[in-house]
């Protein structure tokens, strides 16, 4: 059994323990969970051994799994987290106990598959913190006019709003599901079970650090507009004025523009974007070219400007919008560098 292990790569170690069926027997279950710390092999146990000893994993905290084919296999394969049964030699009482079946009952697809399932995974985790992330930018203006009691325009429109929520945010955010497994995927430990998809750590990373990029980013245009026409008289007419029309496309525009940076900022967790490549998801750059199209034909088209209280914008209005992307994905990526630096130490 050891030299079995050794020869396909169960084993890494030169001298694992190797425990027999009528070993095991005599464990008790502190033994046992003392002798699971360590690399250890099992040799010729009864289906309820098998049973036993996922069962101790997982009390130990372990994500266990567990490959079987026959039918005295499938207390196991339904005990444990993920129970892989064989596609071809496999009996169909352990297919139906199994999580996941091997079509081609070749041990490597196990791998391919979790590699899949993590990137999949961690596909929604970014589609969600893409999509979320505008939420801060859209409510902080809202709370300056509020704070102000009016003294401060409202800077967006509950229209242009939705031309965010419902236009130029779904084309990236679905571009980001179709985003290539990190490199360092296979190499993270199992996410704890219990542990939400929309967890504390993303929402905190969406409302205040993306999130308050955008803000930043979108405050800042819009104030760009009202005192180079002479705030705060010009901007305090309000209403259908040229300026506060103007203000508020600008606003709008500088929320789609930091979601730019932020689209690049959402393909990687830890790995460097460039380092995986900046334009290398077709599908974000088709929602990139999207989104700005979409931005130039709100503010430049007459039919939709009432609609969207939008206004053409100057060629100065453009520049400084154009530093927003990548302003605020060289800050991202020093963050990242910092924390890759920080965990390999």
């Amino acid at each position: 059994a050891e030299s079995i292990a050794k020869r396909i790569g169960i084993v890494k170690g030169a001298n694992p323990r190797v425990v027999s069926g009528l070993e095991l027997e005599k464990l008790s279950d502190e033994q046992l969970k003392e002798y699971l710390k360590d690399e250890i092999i099992f040799a010729r146990v009864a289906p309820e051994q098998k049973l036993r000893v996922v069962t101790n994993l997982q009390e130990m905290g372990e994500v266990v799994a567990v490959t079987g084919d026959g039918v005295n296999d499938s207390p196991a394969l339904k005990k444990a987290d993920i129970g892989v049964a064989m596609g071809i030699t496999g009996t169909d009482v352990a297919k139906e106990s199994a999580d996941m079946i091997l079509t081609d009952d070749n041990f490597a697809s196990i791998v391919h598959a979790i590699e899949e399932g993590r990137a999949v995974y961690s596909n929604i985790r970014k589609f969600l913190l893409y999509i979320l992330n505008s939420n801060m930018p859209e409510a902080v203006p809202s709370a300056l006019f509020l704070f102000s009691r009016g003294a401060i325009p409202l800077p967006l429109t509950v229209m242009q709003i939705l031309s965010i929520d419902l236009g130029t945010d779904m084309l990236p955010a679905l571009g980001l599901g179709a985003e290539k497994p990190e490199g360092d995927v296979m190499n993270k430990p199992p996410r704890n079970l219990k542990e939400p998809l929309l967890n504390k750590k993303l929402i905190v990373k969406a409302f205040l650090w993306y999130g308050l990029l955008g803000s930043i980013a979108s405050v800042i245009s819009y104030f760009f507009v009202n005192i180079e026409n002479g705030w705060p008289a010009v901007a305090l007419a309000g209403g259908n004025s040229p300026v506060y029309i103007k203000a508020t496309s600008m606003a709008l525009a500088a929320i789609v523009f930091s979601q730019i940076g932020n689209v690049f900022n959402c393909r990687t967790e830890r790995q460097s974007v460039f380092k995986v490549g900046l334009f290398s998801n077709r599908q974000v750059n088709f929602g990139i070219v999207f989104e700005i199209v979409l931005i130039a034909v709100l503010v430049y088209l007459p039919l939709l400007q009432p609609i969207f209280h939008t206004g053409p914008l100057d060629l100065s209005d453009w520049l400084l919008l154009c530093v927003w992307p990548p302003v605020i994905l060289l800050i991202e990526e020093a963050r990242k560098a910092w924390v890759r630096k920080n965990d390999d130490k």
